[in-house]
């Protein structure tokens, strides 16, 4: 038993050598064949770095009052009030030509501007007025004639059902004047109130807000009217807070004001100017999905929120996640003398995407690979329009052979987020160049500017290539 346990045992060991040396052999030709197939697969990655450049890109920025031509320059927003008396100045007659005109519509729509628009009932002035027409004066007659410290004016009453249905009609031409052309953006829900900010100085005569109920029916003509634009109101109330509605701030630059509201926003709040107190609703990161403007507030200097206190406004601008500020906002001569403000507040709103990293993978000798993009939103809000993302393939000649999306949904992608979007079956081989950009639906051209340190030409921007001719 010994003998044949010994031999056996020399036997095994036998086994093991010659498995060892077979294995040896297997693993040394899985090292050769990887190495093969990694000398065959190629593999390349880019990073790319920031810049400090300030963008004019459309859909965010300053909004200037487009009846200011020389103002306006490269922003890409217009800011359009128009007063109940300016618009219908006598029942049923609207008007759109005078009102387009007076404010250089048919221009800025050459020029590929978008509105910001506010429909108007009380502007608190110097002098006694009213800012609706006289025939609805006639027709309704029961506000008040109000002197007091923002101003003269004329407050209606909002309550008033001829009013209503009167709003309701001047709306509706609203909309079929500036709502069906692609031209407004963003309407800022006004009609109601001084300066249709919702408010009255009902402590000083003017007459008190109408209740929930009520402004609901101010608030329905504007979403059947301004279906392709995106609504704001001025604070979360329960009616719009529902409809998931955007947000403006009047007070942009006032700590203490900016901070009241933010906290509407984060928490909600309580509504006086009723009769009865209501609730504002909270909408916390209401940015993520709507859009939030407003304008300068002016109670405060420019030299005091571009220079001396820069730092809090763009804190401000950060918390809030500012899209667009306007009509209030620095133009002319503000510009040159708080250049330096001025562009770091620009760089502070809307969205700001770019290119952080990309890659490219593919077999050596094969005619399509796979590439990984990962994209970057380096600002504060999403764009809240379906502007979409295209690789380009250029060859060796810098003729386009391919356009690809990118599968990433750019309104999804809020302030300070990132994501890697994977393309596969992408042509590749020697001489091939990658570029992206970020197309116009209205044209179908790039338009916009990308935050990303590469070669680029008419807003697109090359991954792999330094130049192209």
């Amino acid at each position: 038993m010994g003998n044949i346990t010994v031999k056996a045992g020399a036997s095994m060991t036998e086994g093991r050598k010659k498995a060892a040396v077979a294995g040896g052999l297997v693993l040394g030709a899985l090292i050769l064949l990887a190495a093969g197939v990694y000398a065959m697969y190629e593999k390349k990655g880019y990073a790319y770095e920031r810049t400090d450049m300030t963008f004019y890109n459309p859909l965010m920025g300053f909004a200037v009052n487009a009846d200011y031509p020389d103002a306006v320059g490269d922003n890409t927003l217009v800011y359009v009030d128009i007063t109940w008396r300016e618009w219908e100045p006598e029942e049923g007659v609207f008007a759109a030509a005078a009102v387009k005109e007076a404010n250089f519509y048919d221009r800025w729509q050459a020029e590929g501007k978008k509105v910001v628009l506010r429909f108007v009932c009380d502007i608190p002035s110097e002098e006694a007025h009213m800012d609706i027409p006289d025939w609805l004066y006639e027709k309704t007659g029961d506000g008040v004639f109000y002197d007091h410290d923002y101003g003269r004016g004329y407050a209606p009453e909002y309550n008033n059902p001829v009013f209503i249905e009167a709003h309701r009609k001047a709306i509706q031409a609203l909309g079929d004047a500036f709502g069906r052309d692609g031209m407004v953006a963003f309407v800022e829900l006004g009609s109601l109130g001084h300066w249709g900010e919702w408010h009255t100085l009902h402590t000083q005569g003017a007459l008190r807000m109408p209740g929930q109920s009520v402004r609901e029916a101010y608030v329905q003509p504007y979403t059947e009217a301004f279906s392709s634009a995106r609504l704001l109101a001025r604070r979360p109330f329960t009616e719009t807070a529902e409809k998931g509605y955007g947000l403006y701030n009047d007070m942009t630059g006032d700590e203490n004001e900016t901070n009241r509201w933010l906290e509407w926003i984060a928490e909600g709040g309580i509504f006086t100017h009723p009769e009865q107190e209501e609730k504002l609703l909270p909408q916390p990161e209401v940015w993520r999905h709507a859009p939030v403007g407003g304008e300068f507030t002016s109670g405060l200097s420019y030299e005091e929120m571009l220079s001396r206190e820069i730092d809090r406004t763009l804190a401000l601008l950060e918390e809030s996640h500012m899209t667009f500020i306007g009509p209030k906002c620095p133009v002319k001569e503000e510009l040159a003398q708080y250049s330096e403000g001025v562009e770091a507040v620009l760089r502070a709103v809307g969205y700001r995407y770019g290119i952080s990293c990309f890659e490219s993978k593919g077999w050596k000798w094969g005619k399509a690979g796979s590439v990984a993009l990962t994209v970057e939103n380096y600002g504060t809000a999403p764009i809240y329009f379906p502007w979409q993302m295209y690789l380009y393939i250029y060859d060796e000649a810098g003729e386009r052979v391919g356009r690809m999306q990118v599968p990433v949904d750019l309104g999804k992608l809020c302030g300070r987020e990132a994501v890697t979007a994977v393309l596969d079956e992408v042509p590749k081989g020697r001489g091939y160049a990658y570029a992206v950009a970020i197309e116009d639906p209205d044209t179908g051209e790039p338009g916009i500017q990308l935050d990303m340190d590469v070669y680029s030409r008419d807003r697109i921007y090359f991954l792999n290539i330094s130049s192209i001719q």
